[in-house]
């Protein structure tokens, strides 16, 4: 399981606020649930990107390696950049990890995420999108 299974503040609000502000930048507005729905898939056509790599892990590992993993993700995606590319981490995608897994005949792993990977649009509008930032005194603490 990727997202907590209660939501507890203050991550459920800035999820909520993340999302909106996305919908907002793409003039989705709450109500129309048609585009919501057409930019949630996209993350399933990673993004039409023309590389989507996904991210596997031998199920019997535990916490330190996601958390090696972590750090192998975002070595990719600095290289990526060294090399002038784009990158994506998509979580959704392992809402669907036994379809997937099933198909590439990947049983005996956990899919921890997938990325997409290709030369950014600049002109397209969700890329002119920011996530929010919490102010880093909020969840830092210091210790002399």
């Amino acid at each position: 399981s990727y997202y907590p299974d209660k939501w507890i503040e203050p991550y459920n609000s800035r999820r909520i606020k993340c999302g909106l502000q996305m919908y907002k930048t793409l003039g989705i507005t709450p109500r129309d649930k048609e585009k919501q729905v057409n930019q949630w898939a996209s993350n399933y056509r990673a993004f039409d990107a023309p590389v989507m790599l996904l991210f596997f892990m031998d199920k019997h590992m535990n916490t330190g390696s996601y958390l090696d993993y972590g750090m192998f993700l975002q070595s990719i995606m600095l290289a990526a950049v060294e090399q002038g590319l784009a990158t994506c981490p998509q979580a959704s995608l392992a809402d669907y990890s036994e379809i997937i897994k099933s198909t590439l005949d990947y049983p005996d792993s956990i899919l921890l995420c997938g990325m997409s990977l290709g030369y950014e649009d600049k002109e397209a509008l969700v890329n002119s999108y920011r996530t929010p930032r919490a102010e880093i005194d909020t969840f830092t603490r210091y210790f002399t």
